[in-house]
């Protein structure tokens, strides 16, 4: 994304993997297409996002893998604005800082996000990921399990793009974790995950081909 809100094209299909042990990125980056990036775990989460994409845009592989969620603070902030852990207006400012350095061009959403066994999450950030978040692009969030993570991203489709992440998070205080995603998705086109919502179920995507198509 530049500073006009256009999408940043890059040489590299980018994939951020959540859950599992820290060890599985790594494991990743022993492929010869693949590059896979961690940064110093603890630091603050939107400046690991924002160091993980520059480093994205420096990279000539097929794959840039890495584990520094752009929506990270969001989740965070949004799970504990509806477990009522977390202080007023907490969620704005973090939306608020999150939208500022992506309209600078500083981070932007990945090409997909692949979730590692998320029926063992915490609820409030699952549904963040498997209704709410899959629901705006179905095919750019695909659910695995640790021996099948290269397998599915060998296998992610293409479909359409994310909206544009001020689009996305606009109203994102309204949203209700147990509802989150699931009324704006129609029949045939809920997330991949969705079932993960209310019973642990698991699907690994392996047909089909990488595109890395935002469209």
């Amino acid at each position: 994304m530049d500073q006009h809100g256009g999408v940043q094209r890059l040489s590299t299909t980018v994939v951020v993997v959540l859950g599992g042990e820290p060890e599985l990125v790594a494991a990743l980056g022993r492929a010869a297409n693949v590059r896979a990036w961690r940064g110093a775990p603890g630091g603050p989460l939107l400046e690991r996002a924002v160091d993980a994409w520059s480093a994205a845009r420096e990279t000539r592989s097929t794959y840039f893998v890495h584990d520094a969620d752009p929506l990270a603070a969001v989740t965070e902030a949004w799970a504990r604005r509806f477990e009522g852990t977390g202080p007023a207006g907490e969620l704005e400012v973090v939306v608020a800082e999150t939208l500022a350095r992506w309209r600078t061009g500083s981070l932007e959403l990945p090409d997909y996000y692949v979730l590692v066994t998320p029926e063992q999450w915490a609820p409030t950030p699952r549904h963040f990921h498997l209704g709410f978040l899959s629901a705006q692009a179905p095919s750019r969030v695909e659910v695995t399990e640790p021996g099948r993570i290269a397998e599915t991203i060998g296998g992610l489709r293409a479909g359409r793009w994310w909206p544009d992440l001020d689009d996305l998070l606009r109203g994102i205080d309204l949203v209700v974790p147990d509802q989150a995603g699931l009324a704006a998705a129609p029949k045939n086109d809920r997330p991949a995950g969705a079932a993960l919502l209310g019973a642990p179920t698991l699907t690994a995507v392996t047909d089909g081909r990488m595109g890395g198509a935002r469209g």
